[in-house]
């Protein structure tokens, strides 16, 4: 990491932790910090979910650390994280956590948006969905 904002980027097998992200961000000049935490739900595309995994590319790591450089510089941020769960989990479990800091709320909602949804779409992690009727569906795989 070399952008100073960038504070903690990480893939995990075990449980994500929130309270290690807002610690990795206190910051007396930031008056604004937003937090997404994005969780297994129990359905999908009307059919309901009983667990997923998620699988990383080898790259993952490099990627999500290139975004997370891209955002810094791109927003008006004092610190960035972004942690994302890969392995088996279960419904309700956090599966990604990314939080920002600024001065103003404003851009800390503005980083915060761009870092999840950059995240999603150039990060190579892919989710493989479990269904109550038996059927399965990889999301996001090439």
């Amino acid at each position: 990491m070399t952008h100073p904002a960038v504070r903690l980027v990480g893939l995990r097998e075990t449980p994500l932790d929130v309270e290690e992200v807002l610690g990795c961000l206190d910051d007396d000049a930031s008056g604004g910090l937003v937090l997404f935490v994005g969780r297994v739900r129990d359905h999908d595309g009307g059919k309901g979910v009983t667990g997923l995994d998620y699988s990383a590319h080898p790259t993952a790591l490099d990627r999500l650390t290139a975004v997370c450089e891209r955002v810094a510089e791109e927003h008006d941020v004092h610190g960035l994280a972004a942690v994302h769960r890969v392995g088996t989990l279960d419904i309700g479990d956090a599966a990604v956590v990314v939080a920002t800091v600024s001065s103003h709320r404003g851009a800390a909602f503005e980083a915060s948006r761009a870092l999840i949804d950059t995240l999603k779409a150039e990060v190579p992690i892919w989710k493989h969905q479990r269904f109550g009727d038996g059927t399965e569906e990889w999301v996001g795989s090439p």
